[in-house]
């Protein structure tokens, strides 16, 4: 029997990106001037944040992936105590962005991925014409509070939870490493030392979006989801996953 290769399959991704920025050093003594820290200042790492993490992701696990994104720059730069791992200060250097114009694709797309930080590229609008438009499944990370009933899945966090003021039955929600949650059922999360939580829910976006598409249920992708997750956190920074991590799943 000859063995047929993978699908190679294709996604639209759409979203904020951002430049994310890490500015190491180590924490010796307070400032005298004021009761905060110095930071002796050692490397800087840049790397692409946001809808780009989750595109970087994608591509990892072979998707064949289609962008749109803010052509504006944000920029979020971190002061990190290289020692402990810990944020001192981030500071945001956000700008106006331009709302996207969307157009029904004419090509075919095994799925549709928001990732939508409220930055203005998505709109309201936007977002609902995309879900009730698509042909194909739509996954959406979103911190809007109102969303789209079908034809999509969601993925939001506690703190997103709780600012809803309506149930959704189409919701997946992350509660850090205890899981995440959908239709009532609890899908444990993996027992990790988490050393940074940045960018987490992207690639948790990435690895649920690819179990769909390979398993066919949501059921099956949440778990692989989890695992993709506890990869993250356990790096620093803005993490993509190796060839190696992708193998080992």
């Amino acid at each position: 029997m000859d063995i047929q290769p993978q699908k190679s399959f294709k996604v639209l991704l759409i979203g904020d990106s951002c430049l994310d920025v890490f500015c190491y050093g180590e924490v010796k003594r307070l400032n005298p001037e004021a009761p905060v820290p110095i930071l002796d200042y050692k490397r800087t790492e840049t790397r692409q944040g946001m809808c780009w993490n989750v595109y970087n992701n994608l591509c990892s696990f072979g998707l064949e992936v289609y962008m749109l994104t803010n052509e504006e720059q944000i920029k979020k730069t971190r002061y990190i105590d290289e020692k402990t791992n810990q944020q001192i200060l981030r500071l945001d250097e956000e700008v106006s962005v331009k709302p996207m114009s969307y157009e029904i694709p004419k090509e075919h797309y095994d799925a549709v991925v928001i990732s939508d930080y409220n930055k203005g590229f998505v709109t309201t609008e936007a977002l609902f014409e995309i879900v009730y438009s698509s042909k194909c499944p739509v996954f959406i990370d979103t911190k809007k509070t109102i969303l789209p009933e079908y034809n999509c899945y969601i993925k939001i966090n506690d703190l997103e939870y709780s600012k809803l003021n309506q149930k959704y039955s189409n919701l997946i929600i992350t509660h850090g490493s205890k899981g995440a949650e959908y239709d009532d059922v609890l899908y444990p999360g993996e027992n990790v030392n988490v050393y940074d939580v940045v960018g987490a829910g992207d690639t948790f976006l990435a690895g649920l979006v690819y179990g769909f598409l390979k398993y066919g249920r949501i059921e099956e992708a949440i778990p692989l989801a989890n695992k993709v997750a506890s990869i993250a956190v356990s790096h620093s920074g803005t993490y993509v996953l190796t060839e190696e991590d992708v193998s080992k799943l």
